[in-house]
């Protein structure tokens, strides 16, 4: 028989199961269906594991190079692997302890299986209890997306990784080869180097981490060539041979042909929305020629009663975006006048030094009719900088001239990605960057330097020295 159900929520993700708790709070019934563990990528095998292994290693890596001179030292080699994999599991544990919670307290029933379209308003879902026709009032795409690999070099789990297999080796490797420049090999990349691996990274553009500013990236390339990370830009994997020594990666370079060799290849070449089994031909549901559901401003999808949120429903595949595009779909499904209607979507790179932007660049000014100023404030101005040793980087501000509008800030340096929300806040509000400058900020934070750079802008710098009469 045919089970009816409320709304069915098909992933456990950033935005399923903030759409779920929603939609519980809202007093609807919800059956949820996640095929591993609830918290999806991000809390199990992304964001949460990798920031808790980032953070120990960054704390080894900084006591390694500044403790003596600050009165601290630790012998060489004393980090234990073992304890940091016992650490990252009791955290993500935790997490998702957390998750399970909220979702018993909202009502929702969590079906741990897989669930597919047979129609516009039926699916089937298998699971532990076998398989079970049911048909939905509403349902939720939340899916998330997966790791793609190059012809000939697919993961094995042994000696070519996915980022989930580098964040649970129990053992550094001698050597690394990396093959992706973007943020998870940048990140995990430092992070091994930082425990003693001879890193490789091999990236098909012309900078690591594409898609961000030039001037912020080589803030991080040399925090990179500092951990003795090799890097190769502008270079193409052309063939992978394993062997029981390692890895041999025959990549061709600016210059020509080389051929790398590494104990192991973490592979991390980009993403693509998970849809490959839920049949959403005979769910009525239309895809765009990148593959992801085509979605309106209430997440709605081409069938009124599907709706899709979070990286299977249109990039960036960012969790804070998710459980926006969560929240949003829930609100929607629940019959709220509700939209996707945000001014930007703040995002942060945690490399050391981390990056952070929301907003505007200069560059991207010019071709919106948009008469623009820029300026930068120097982490090594400022006070907290200096006590925690982490004087690098730099905090620049985009402004429309003559009003003074906010457009854009972007940011490389310690702890940038925890201020970003205060300008991400300005810019949703339409703040101008005498709002900001006129507002207190408390000392000594690095939050400081979003008041420090507003006044830099409005030629009225008060811990940087310009030219009298200079903007």
């Amino acid at each position: 028989m045919t089970r009816q159900v409320d709304v069915l929520i098909i992933g456990g993700g950033p935005a399923g199961y903030v759409a779920a708790t929603r939609l519980g709070q809202l007093g609807r019934k919800v059956t949820l269906v996640e095929k591993e563990y609830l918290g999806g990528e991000c809390l199990n095998r992304g964001c949460i594991p990798s920031k808790a292994l980032i953070h120990l290693s960054s704390i080894y890596r900084h006591l390694r190079e500044h403790g003596a001179e600050m009165g601290l030292t630790i012998p060489e080699n004393s980090f234990d692997v073992s304890a940091m994999q016992r650490w990252k599991t009791s955290v993500v544990e935790k997490e998702r302890k957390g998750v399970e919670m909220l979702l018993k307290a909202a009502g929702v029933e969590w079906i741990n299986g897989t669930a597919f379209f047979t129609g516009p308003e039926h699916a089937l879902i298998e699971s532990l209890r076998g398989k079970e026709e049911v048909s939905f009032r509403a349902a939720l795409l939340a899916t998330g997306g997966y790791h793609v690999a190059l012809s000939g070099m697919e993961p094995d789990g042994k000696q070519v990784l996915t980022a989930r297999d580098m964040l649970n080796l129990d053992h550094v490797p001698a050597s690394i080869l990396v093959l992706g420049g973007g943020v998870s090999g940048v990140e995990l990349g430092q992070h091994y180097a930082r425990l003693g691996s001879k890193v490789t990274i091999v990236e098909m553009m012309p900078q690591i981490l594409p898609g961000i500013e030039p001037d912020l990236v080589r803030e991080v390339s040399r925090a990179v060539e500092a951990l003795g990370i090799r890097v190769f830009i502008s270079s193409k994997a052309l063939s992978l041979e394993k062997g029981p020594g390692g890895v041999t990666l025959e990549v061709k370079t600016e210059t020509g042909t080389e051929k790398l060799s590494g104990d192991i290849l973490f592979m991390t070449v980009g993403k693509r929305p998970e849809t490959r089994q839920l049949n959403l031909e005979e769910a009525q549901v239309v895809v765009n020629v990148k593959g992801f559901p085509v979605v309106d401003d209430r997440m709605a999808t081409s069938n009124p009663k599907i709706f899709a949120a979070g990286d299977v429903a249109r990039p960036p595949m960012l969790a804070h975006k998710s459980y926006r595009e969560g929240l949003v779909a829930a609100e929607a499904i629940a019959g709220l006048p509700t939209r996707w209607n945000y001014q930007v979507v703040p995002s942060v790179v945690f490399t050391v030094p981390e990056v952070a932007s929301v907003g505007l660049t200069l560059a991207e000014c010019e071709p919106k009719g948009l008469k623009a100023r820029e300026v930068r404030f120097p982490y090594a101005a400022l006070g907290r900088a200096h006590a925690n040793h982490e004087e690098r980087g730099f905090v620049k501000l985009v402004a429309e001239e003559g009003t003074g509008q906010l457009l854009g800030v972007h940011a490389v340096g310690a702890n940038c990605g925890d201020f970003i929300s205060e300008a991400a806040l300005a810019l949703e509000l339409g703040a101008t960057v005498r709002d900001i400058a006129g507002t207190i900020h408390p000392h000594p934070t690095y939050g400081e330097l979003l008041g420090e750079v507003a006044l830099l802008w409005l030629g009225e710098p008060m811990h940087v020295s310009v030219r009298k009469g200079a903007r």
